[in-house]
C-alpha cells in the first residue's frame, strides 16, 4: 500500500482524472460518475472510483504544484493505473483565448524543477501521449467543444514576481500557464503509461491586467471539461 494513497491494487480504475482540488474531485465523483466510492482520503487527497457510461473510471486529487502531483502520479502507477488525464484550470496567455475556453496541452514547458529531477537535469520536452490526446480532440468534435490545442507551461509560482514572464511565454507561442502538466507528462513517459491534459481558462494573464472568471462561468466550464475528459478516459480505442 502506498504512503499517500491508502489503497490496494484494483481500487483505482485503469483510467484516472486528476484535478488539483480535492473538492473538485468530490464534485466529479458525485455529479459525473455512477456508484462512486471513496478510495482515498489520506492528507485530504480525495480519490473516488465509479463508472461513466458503464465503464470504470476514477478521479484523484493531486494538490497544487508539480511536487505534490508527482507523489500522487507515482503512487497511482504503483497501483496499476494506465491512463492519466489532468483536468484543471489555467491562466490564458494567448490573446486568442477567452474565459472558459478549453485548452488541450500537447506539451508543457517545465518552469519548475521537479521534472528536471527526474531527468538528472538534462534537457527534456514533456509531451502528452498522442493517442489519448487525439481521443480528447476527437471527442470534443462530437460534443460541440472547440478546444485550442498546443503547448502550456507548468509554473512553480502562482503569484509570479516577474510581471513580464507571462508575456515572454505568450510571445513564444505558449497558450496557457498551469502548475502540474510537465511532471505528469515526464513521469508517464518514464513509467510507460499514457497521460494527457485538459484545462479551462479561469484567468486571463497575458494582457495588461489580471482578469478572473466568475464562479458561475467556472462551474459551467468545469462541467464541459469534465464531460470531455471522461469521454476520452473510458474510450479504449
Amino acid at each position: 500500500m502506498p504512503i499517500h494513497l491508502r489503497a490496494e491494487p484494483g481500487d483505482y480504475a485503469p483510467a484516472v482524472l486528476l484535478p488539483g482540488d480535492p473538492l473538485r474531485a468530490e464534485r466529479i465523483a458525485r455529479e459525473f460518475m455512477d456508484g462512486a466510492r471513496q478510495v482515498n482520503g489520506e492528507r485530504g487527497l480525495l480519490g473516488y472510483t465509479g463508472t461513466h457510461e458503464g465503464r470504470p473510471v476514477s478521479v484523484q486529487a493531486t494538490g497544487m504544484g508539480c511536487p505534490s502531483a508527482a507523489i500522487v502520479i507515482e503512487e497511482l502507477i504503483q497501483l496499476g493505473v494506465k491512463r492519466l488525464i489532468r483536468v484543471g484550470t489555467c491562466g490564458g496567455l494567448s490573446p486568442s483565448l477567452a474565459m472558459g475556453d478549453v485548452v488541450v496541452g500537447i506539451s508543457a514547458v517545465a518552469a519548475d524543477r521537479t521534472a528536471f529531477n527526474y531527468t538528472g537535469g538534462e534537457p527534456h520536452s514533456p509531451t502528452a501521449d498522442f493517442g489519448l490526446t487525439h481521443g480528447i480532440v476527437h471527442a470534443a468534435k462530437g460534443m460541440d467543444i472547440r478546444p485550442q490545442v498546443g503547448p502550456v507551461v507548468s509554473s512553480d509560482t502562482f503569484y509570479d514576481p516577474d510581471p513580464e514572464r507571462h508575456r515572454r511565454w505568450a510571445a513564444r507561442g505558449v497558450l496557457a500557464v498551469e502548475m502540474e502538466a510537465a511532471v505528469l507528462f515526464t513521469i508517464a513517459a518514464l513509467r510507460g503509461v499514457a497521460a494527457a491534459c485538459v484545462l479551462v481558462v479561469s484567468d486571463l494573464v497575458g494582457g495588461a491586467e489580471f482578469v478572473r472568471i466568475t464562479d458561475e462561468e467556472l462551474a459551467t466550464a468545469v462541467e464541459r471539461m469534465t464531460r470531455l475528459a471522461l469521454a476520452a478516459a473510458v474510450d479504449d480505442h
